[in-house]
């Protein structure tokens, strides 16, 4: 397995588990049922997980209507770190406990002047499923001891532009649905 500091192809920002695994379970369909998840197109508006401020549940409105569940609690730390967390966690995509992993590139790090730190991208696929979001949250907390407040940041999310210097404009206080 490559660790993602050490990418030779310059251009590459990220790599993704299915880069580096060719396991069926990373993604795959066995997630749902394995974890009780409802999958994307069968969500519905009673679906909608509960938010204090009308921005966010306008927001969740949009993502139902445009099926854009899926969501990742971002891991950051060092790079040493980082690539200590990736096999790990890529490893654990192939077993299905997490649906996917993405890590940022050496590469990546340099020209993405927005992070201070190297990022890891725990992925769900449906943010509605607290039950789901929290799950892996607590894995990450209890398995690898990752201790520091973890954003998790819906797609939706970042298909619309939602960062720390936007959030204003959205009507929101973070660029997260969930800070845990």
């Amino acid at each position: 397995m490559q660790s993602p500091l050490e990418i030779s192809e310059s251009a590459q920002y990220w790599l993704r588990s299915r880069d580096v695994s060719e396991s069926s379970k990373i993604g795959g369909d066995d997630y749902f049922s394995d974890h009780d998840v409802t999958r994307p197109e069968d969500v519905t508006a009673a679906d909608v997980p509960p938010a204090d401020k009308g921005a966010i549940r306008k927001i969740d409105r949009e993502a139902l209507e445009q099926r854009k569940t899926i969501g990742k609690w971002q891991v950051t730390g060092s790079a040493e770190r980082i690539e200590e967390l990736w096999p790990e966690l890529v490893t654990d995509a192939e077993e299905g406990v997490i649906w996917a992993v993405k890590a940022m590139t050496a590469f990546g790090y340099e020209e993405l002047p927005m992070y201070d730190d190297y990022l890891l991208t725990v992925y769900t696929p449906n943010y509605f499923e607290r039950h789901d979001v929290n799950r892996v949250r607590n894995h990450l907390r209890n398995e690898y001891s990752v201790t520091h407040e973890l954003y998790y940041k819906p797609d939706i999310y970042t298909a619309k532009g939602i960062v720390a210097e936007t959030v204003e404009q959205f009507g929101l206080a973070v660029p997260a649905r969930y800070v845990d």
